[in-house]
């Protein structure tokens, strides 16, 4: 195979063919040559940054097409693609990427000439004689594989699905890369060159006063990657692992810095990335991957002595501290974005779960369970006290999260099953035991006076696998605690941060609120139970010939079509549930209690009466304006506008129970007949005598003139429904059609003719218009 020939062929040639060739070129020819196509490479699997080329389609590609096995094994982490990685990574190979592809964050910082806080990135500047604007990074091979596979996920493309080739690629390098047990397989190449040197220590930009932030390194000397050839080989093997983490977390979650997600809050800020579903489920993936490799530490060092930490492998070490280290406050800057920006929908349960997974590091902890763990199981049981240091040192991501949670979930159409899901399992994991006593445990340390710290002795950083505990003292273990959560606020939030508590009396203010809602959206899907019952209680097979409702308005406020029968009793036993965990977290009283079942059966006596009655709103110029209670009683289903079919009544959509050929012929004879005749029926309906009610009675829709001034629609549109018209419409309908074939048969077994039957259905229509004509007002007075 030439090398040459490499590239025409792969417009043409299937990717079997294609994947073959590659094999073949990858094991005979020499890192020199393959060099040289290595970026082009890349580009044809993973596609273009630029979104341009979209190479093999990974996002798209599923297991049931006959492409996915070979490319699984062409890319999978033993496979030729990585083994051409580990050749050239073995000689001193560069590639260049422009910038302008690197995260927001990053990017800014360069472009100020300020040291980006990820060291992956340091030393790695090329400066053209062109400017700034064209500046690169250079990166080594196994760096700039994994750029462009992490930045394959942020490309435009549209796939929701969790069993694509690239879900699955991510899934493996991360099972590869970030071993439970044992250790990274060392590459199959002697690499001297591939280590990344140490960056040098920068002061931070934010000064704590006390509270430093996390050190550029808070890993040994060693385990940052040296380029010395006699170092140590297990440091050596830790680099890919390192490298990947630190890719993937660059590309997938360092879109948000603090000062860019303060300046996000000003409505007149254009959001600089959206995050899409896809994206979210495998940041998800990312984060078990995190806490199940975190978590497979030793038993024997998990002890909290010093001396113990010095005979550590890098890879234990690293364990110890990849979360804090590389993770937190990246996906808490992410999460809190998409916390305020998703849609309303149910597409949020994505986000949800990513949360939820990174607050419950204890799901994924057994050595055969993994990342999927069984979470009936795990939920229930108490949260151990060994975790008590990781909610400390992540209690912003509890805490602030929860906040912003409960300012979507009133928000929230909860009579919808998918979104009482979502209220119901935040709840029940803040239930889980000990959780909420750990959280205000670490909200009192937060907040201890300052001259609790003035008396702090010189220590070093603390991990969650350490627990805090080695200091003799326990004053100085409350100490250390202090600062640990200190430090984490400010650093996440920033000095200047105002900390609302989890437990105090604005959010259980908050709280109380949603309980209400909750209670509310209870009585209002019951209601639309009972009255979906009653629906399917009266139609029957009759209703095909149109003989049940047809009125399109019919449906019950707050309705959605999924939100029916099975739907309607998971959405009771969410709501139901959630209740009693809210209670449980915030210990809500017996008497508040009682006092939100009787607002919840108040509410319910008084539906009936509501939902008949406007959402409250203010008038103006333009029409009503809903407020903020009016929003929610839409939301909730306890009112609504009523707003029908507002445009030609001849023009609605043709129904099921009508024939659709003759809807359209009466169409245009009712419209010819309109056209020409029109003055005369205006003239006709205007007189005030018996003539005119007649002409009212057969080319007027009194009820819907009356149903417009009801509902906010414009002045012009309720003239214009009054102008008299000709309907013949309803004379397409299958139940006018059977009445009329049944009156017919009548009149044959009373010998009546086609003509005379004609003439009587005509002559008993116009006497029964004479009759409501001349006591249709009695009767309505009456």
């Amino acid at each position: 195979m030439n090398l040459a020939n490499l590239k025409a062929d792969s417009t043409t040639k299937p990717l079997l063919q294609r994947c073959q060739d590659l094999v073949k070129i990858i094991d005979e020819y020499p890192a020199k040559e393959l060099h040289v196509i290595f970026p082009w490479l890349v580009e044809c699997v993973f596609g273009s940054l630029d979104g341009i080329i979209s190479g093999w389609n990974l996002r798209l590609l599923h297991c049931r097409s006959n492409e996915y096995g070979v490319v699984m094994e062409f890319l999978n982490p033993s496979g030729p693609m990585m083994k051409l990685v580990y050749k050239l990574q073995a000689e001193e190979y560069k590639y260049e990427i422009p910038i302008n592809y690197l995260p927001g964050p990053v990017k800014a910082c360069i472009q100020e000439g300020v040291l980006p806080d990820c060291p992956l990135f340091h030393n790695k500047l090329q400066f053209p004689l062109s400017g700034l604007l064209t500046l690169n990074i250079a990166l080594n091979p196994f760096e700039f594989f994994m750029f462009n596979f992490a930045s394959c996920l942020i490309t435009p493309k549209v796939s929701l699905s969790t069993d694509s080739a690239y879900f699955v690629l991510v899934d493996s390098y991360l099972k590869y890369f970030l071993p439970s047990e044992g250790n990274v397989p060392p590459s199959p190449f002697s690499d001297s060159r591939g280590s990344v040197t140490a960056p040098s220590p920068r002061s931070s930009s934010v000064s704590f006063t006390g509270y430093g932030v996390h050190s550029p390194s808070l890993l040994k000397h060693h385990i940052f990657h040296q380029p010395s050839v006699n170092a140590d080989p297990a440091a050596q093997e830790i680099w890919r692992t390192e490298t990947l983490l630190q890719m993937f977390v660059e590309v997938w979650l360092h879109h948000y810095s603090l000062e860019m997600y303060q300046k996000l809050q000003s409505p007149q800020v254009k959001e600089p990335f959206s995050p899409t579903e896809e994206h979210v489920l495998v940041v998800r993936l990312l984060v078990k991957h995190l806490h199940a490799f975190s978590n497979s530490l030793k038993p024997e060092q998990l002890s909290s002595s010093p001396s113990a930490h010095s005979h550590t492998s890098p890879l234990e070490e690293f364990k110890r501290v990849v979360v804090q280290r590389f993770v937190q406050q990246k996906l808490y800057l992410f999460l809190q974005h998409c916390f305020g920006h998703w849609p309303l929908d149910a597409s949020f349960r994505a986000v949800l779960e990513t949360w939820l997974s990174y607050v419950q590091p204890w799901r994924y902890t057994g050595e055969k369970t993994g990342t999927q763990p069984d979470q009936n199981r795990t939920e229930n049981r108490t949260v151990p006290d060994k975790w008590e240091s990781f909610v400390q040192e992540n209690l912003l991501v509890y805490t602030k999260l929860f906040q912003v949670f409960l300012n979507r979930a009133v928000r929230t159409d909860l009579v919808n099953a998918k979104n009482a899901l979502m209220v119901f399992r935040v709840a029940k994991v803040f239930a889980q035991p000990n959780l909420a006593e750990m959280i205000l445990k670490g909200e009192q340390l937060f907040l201890e006076p300052e001259h609790v710290l003035h008396h702090r002795q010189p220590r070093g950083y603390l991990t969650p696998g350490q627990g805090g505990s080695y200091l003799s003292s326990r004053q100085r273990v409350v100490t250390d605690m202090v600062f640990r959560v200190k430090s984490h606020v400010y650093a996440l939030e920033g000095q200047d941060c105002q900390y609302k508590q989890m437990f105090g009396t604005e959010l259980r203010a908050a709280v109380m609120n949603l309980i209400q809602i909750i209670a509310q959206a209870r009585q209002t899907a019951k209601r639309i139970s009972d009255h979906s019952s009653e629906v399917a209680a009266n139609n029957s097979f009759l209703s095909w010939f149109g003989l049940g409702s047809s009125d399109l308005n019919s449906t019950f406020p707050g309705a959605e079509p999924e939100d029916s029968g099975e739907c309607l009793k998971k959405t009771h036993e969410f709501l139901d549930r959630a209740l009693e965990n809210l209670c449980q977290i915030f210990k809500v009283s017996s008497a508040q209690g009682k006092l939100t079942q009787l607002m919840s059966n108040l509410g319910s006596c008084q539906d009936d009466a509501n939902c008949k009655q406007l959402p409250d709103c203010i008038q103006s110029d333009s029409g009503p304006i809903l407020t903020e209670l009016g929003r929610r009683q839409i939301i909730n289903g306890l009112r609504r506008f009523d707003v029908p079919y507002q445009g030609d009544p001849e023009l609605q959509p043709i129904r099921s129970y009508e024939n659709a050929l003759l809807v359209r012929m009466f169409y245009r004879i009712s419209s010819l007949i309109n056209l020409r005749l029109g003055g005369h029926m205006e003239a006709l309906c205007s007189r005030p005598d018996l003539l005119g009610r007649l002409g009212r009675h057969y080319l007027t829709d009194p009820d819907r003139t009356s149903r417009l001034r009801r509902s906010p629609t414009s002045r012009q549109t309720v003239e214009r429904s009054r102008q008299p018209r000709l309907s013949l419409r309803p004379l397409a309908s299958y139940r006018t059609l059977l009445l009329l074939l049944l009156l017919y048969l009548l009149g044959a077994l009373l010998s009546f003719g086609p003509a005379s039957s004609t003439a009587l259905i005509l002559a008993g229509g116009f006497l029964y218009g004479l009759l409501v004509a001349l006591f249709g007002d009695k009767l309505k007075t009456h």
